[in-house]
């Protein structure tokens, strides 16, 4: 919901803009979400989707439209910024000047056919005509971050509705992927390589399921097995290892921050990240795998808004809520359980026989991933022994 009633004012200072008027399309505003803790447990801001991400591609065409909290100008949808297509109804055209009174009933008839429910029906919107394709018609976008929320909306409280919005999110972004107008193909060649690669990385993050659930169990088996993966102290190799690990995760951070993250929160963005890679982005995956080899799955799920009063103190204490028992938390309990009983029995042998310094190392890595997931150990184990 409109959070700032000034906020279609600043979107027209672009839209009236003389130097970017014409190739302008839409102006992009963050979603900004409202009675999250202090934590944020489940990740709910999502800062890099609705600030960091856009506020990099700004730098090149625009952003990309997030589906909501936004303002399109309705020239856009009739052809590219250089030829116009005239649409079927000359009132809708977007140079149409009203000469009528607004509420004589001639122009009274045609704002209720565009407020209507069915204005968009039978048209190209949402399925030849989309924000991706303009972009690649060489429209632009605007990001526009003002200090004051533009928007405001409601995240999801409990973990069950967590992975159920993304595993939807990721089917949809696979379909796009697999399709003629893939970003990694199309996009590239329309777009540019930069923007094309900008698309690439929302189309196929599921994929990132299969490293994170393989970094989830290898290294724990592997340890389990008396076998080191990992590069050893005294090899050059390991001062990489540990230089590319701590950028990584450095330069998380930092980006994090400068979004408005917290230490807790950016700990909470990290936990979900590895919550959500051996869930909903794996199991989006193998959902979309199924549907494209013909095999039935289950159908669309609304994210659940409606929070009862428990389950807002509980997320209010920062207490995780699990819902009900679901599939998806299966494989994060088995990694849960692997991490903590290899870390549990590493350390025994390394107290009794002594491992040396390169296993203290491997423990060290273990217990980092141990960490992440053991969490929900008590919690689904218990869900799944049910």
């Amino acid at each position: 919901y409109s959070n700032d009633p000034i906020t279609p004012f600043l979107a027209f200072c672009y839209v009236l803009d003389p130097e970017i008027r014409n190739r302008l399309a839409y102006i992009q505003f963050p979603q900004e979400f409202h009675g999250l803790n202090e934590t944020d447990s489940y990740a709910g801001r999502l800062i890099r989707l609705f600030k960091l991400n856009p506020s990099g591609l700004d730098g090149l065409s625009g952003p990309n439209y997030m589906g909501t909290c936004c303002f399109i100008r309705r020239r856009s949808l009739f052809g590219d910024s250089f030829t116009l297509v005239s649409p079927e109804i000359r009132e809708l055209s977007p140079d149409y000047v009203v000469n009528n009174p607004i509420t004589s009933p001639s122009v009274l008839e045609v704002a209720h056919r565009v407020a209507g429910c069915n204005y968009e029906n039978q048209s190209k919107w949402g399925s030849k005509i989309t924000c991706f394709r303009l972009k690649s018609e060489g429209w632009r976008s605007i990001f526009c971050n003002p200090e004051k929320a533009a928007f405001m909306g409601n995240a999801p409280l409990n973990l069950l509705d967590v992975p159920f919005q993304n595993k939807r999110w990721q089917i949809g972004l696979l379909e796009v992927a697999s399709s003629r107008y893939s970003p990694i193909t199309f996009g590239v060649k329309a777009m540019g390589l930069f923007m094309g690669l900008g698309y690439s990385s929302y189309a196929y993050s599921s994929i990132l399921s299969i490293p994170i659930t393989t970094y989830s169990f290898v290294p724990q088996l592997a340890l389990l097995n008396g076998l080191n993966i990992f590069p050893k102290v005294s090899e050059p190799w390991f001062l990489l290892y540990v230089l590319v690990f701590l950028g990584a995760y450095g330069q998380d951070f930092l980006e994090h921050c400068v979004g408005g993250g917290t230490i807790q929160r950016w700990w909470s963005d990290q936990r979900l990240w590895m919550i959500k890679g051996l869930s909903c982005f794996l199991f989006g995956l193998t959902e979309f795998l199924l549907k494209s080899i013909g095999i039935p799955t289950q159908g669309f799920n609304v994210t659940r808004k409606v929070i009862d009063d428990e389950q807002r103190k509980s997320y209010e204490q920062g207490l995780f809520e699990f819902g009900v028992s679901s599939a998806m938390f299966v494989p994060l309990t088995m990694a849960a359980i692997v991490n903590l009983f290899s870390f549990t029995y590493s350390s025994r042998q390394w107290q009794q026989q002594g491992y040396g310094v390169n296993a203290i190392v491997v423990i060290s890595f273990i217990s980092f991933t141990e960490t992440t997931l053991v969490l929900a150990v008590y919690s689904v184990a218990s869900l799944v022994l049910k």
